[in-house]
């Protein structure tokens, strides 16, 4: 290599270093410098204003929580039941939607909506419908006879996951129906002529073709899905913070009130919840793993 050659390289990534420092300087401000912050709380009992040395009992009381595993088994239950539903809903509005029916431009506008809308925003408008006396859904069940009395939504034991739940899957179909469209928007509609020609149902579309082609984004999206819904909790906080008796508890929801006091008390205890943040981070960092081997197999079964 000439003089001129390593002259012009070396240039070339000043250039690059200099057009990339904005973004890595913004990183290293809000995500690695914070991180880093945290882990030296991790043996202390700090408020935010004054750190006490604890030595090991953050991590100790964290393996004897029994609210906070819980939250964790709550967490897996919420991900398990929106995942279920959400995947398969959204796919299938999308494919309805890129059939071009009358109308699909205005159904794709309206199941996006939510996503262009705050959680806290859309989970106050669903407080409002589930509202115990003269709420929109009790009243419209009560008027089919589908139910004798109201029913309390959000502060009932038994129907609190359900109503998150469903708050979980109305702000997140349009989402993935986005993703699964950008998909389908690929796929050459030639192959789906040549099914036609071959005789093909539409059963036998979506599942030897549709499916197999969408392989690799469903790949991501399904990442994606599994990823948020461990780590959901703005819309929770606002619907029933937790409650009733923590019933709808999931970990980051648990860890915010530890970081920035809940409710029902203002005892702050950043180095407690940053010892649980570790925690949720390796539950989810294995959840991650665990996909990642199955997303492997899933191109053998594609």
């Amino acid at each position: 290599m000439t003089q001129e050659a390593k002259r012009l390289r070396r240039k070339e990534g000043i250039s690059a270093g200099l057009m990339l420092s904005p973004s890595l300087i913004l990183l290293l401000i809000t995500s690695i410098y914070p991180f880093f912050w945290l882990f030296r709380y991790v043996l202390y009992d700090y408020n935010g204003f004054v750190a006490y040395f604890t030595g090991l009992d953050n991590i100790k009381r964290a393996f004897t929580d029994v609210v906070f595993w819980q939250s964790v088994l709550h967490t897996f239950e919420y991900a398990i039941c929106k995942l279920i539903i959400v995947i398969p809903l959204s796919l299938l509005l999308a494919v309805i939607i890129h059939k071009n029916i009358p109308g699909s431009k205005g159904f794709k506008m309206i199941f996006f909506l939510p996503t262009v809308i705050s959680a806290s925003i859309y989970a106050l408008i669903f407080t409002f419908i589930f509202a115990v006396f003269k709420g929109p859904l009790n009243t419209v069940l009560q008027s089919m006879h589908l139910i004798s009395a109201p029913i309390d939504w959000l502060g009932d034991a038994k129907w609190v996951m359900t109503s998150v739940i469903i708050v979980a899957v109305w702000g997140g179909v349009g989402n993935y129906m986005i993703y699964f469209l950008s998909g389908l928007s690929s796929v050459s509609s030639e192959v789906y002529e040549s099914c036609m020609i071959d005789g093909a149902n539409a059963r036998q579309t979506f599942f030897k073709i549709t499916l197999p082609m969408l392989s690799p984004i469903l790949k991501v999206i399904l990442l994606l899905a599994i990823t948020t819904a461990f780590k959901d909790y703005q819309s929770i906080m606002v619907l029933t913070g937790g409650g009733p008796n923590n019933r709808s508890q999931v970990m980051f929801l648990y860890i915010y009130q530890l970081i920035f006091g809940s409710t029902s008390s203002f005892n702050i205890q950043i180095g407690y919840a940053t010892v649980l943040s570790i925690i949720a981070a390796v539950i989810i960092g294995a959840v991650t793993v665990i996909y990642n081997k199955f997303a492997k197999k899933l191109d053998d079964v594609m």
